[in-house]
């Protein structure tokens, strides 16, 4: 006896209804669910370790970016990404301020080399300097130092 499905496009239409009328809901639920999302993915880190390494996983990567493809790509940038995009970066203006003050204090602090002139070799030093610092400031803020 066959199985009666419904029709792909009557899902969908019912997914996108639904989801909007549950947007409320998901917003409060998802905001309470920090706390246990943040223990249960640190617990899980040796599951993802796993995962990444797992056998066949570079291919299972590249079928699945050739499965979306370029157009695939462009359709979520232009459909979704423009118009949430500011709204997105206002969000993050005060994360962003606090996640690169460390980087931006640690080269207002550095005092470097004397600039050469264009082209001399010493002024890769500069860059070394600058480098050098940074990838430091970054090791102590993840505690690996």
């Amino acid at each position: 006896m066959a199985l009666t499905v419904k029709p792909v496009a009557e899902s969908a239409e019912k997914l996108v209804r639904n989801a909007q009328a549950a947007s409320g809901e998901y917003a409060t639920r998802a905001a309470a669910s920090g706390e246990k999302w943040a223990q249960e993915t640190q617990a899980a880190k040796d599951n993802f370790g796993q995962a990444i390494t797992s056998a066949g996983m570079k291919e299972r990567f590249a079928r699945g970016v050739a499965k979306a493809g370029a157009a695939g790509f462009t359709a979520g940038i232009t459909q979704k990404g423009r118009d949430r995009f500011s709204t997105g970066v206002g969000i993050g203006k005060t994360k962003y301020q606090s996640n690169v003050e460390p980087y931006f204090s640690t080269i207002a602090g550095l005092s470097l080399d004397a600039r050469q002139p264009k082209g001399s070799p010493a002024n890769y030093n500069r860059v070394q300097q600058v480098g050098k610092a940074l990838n430091a400031k970054r090791l102590a803020l993840l505690g690996v130092s």
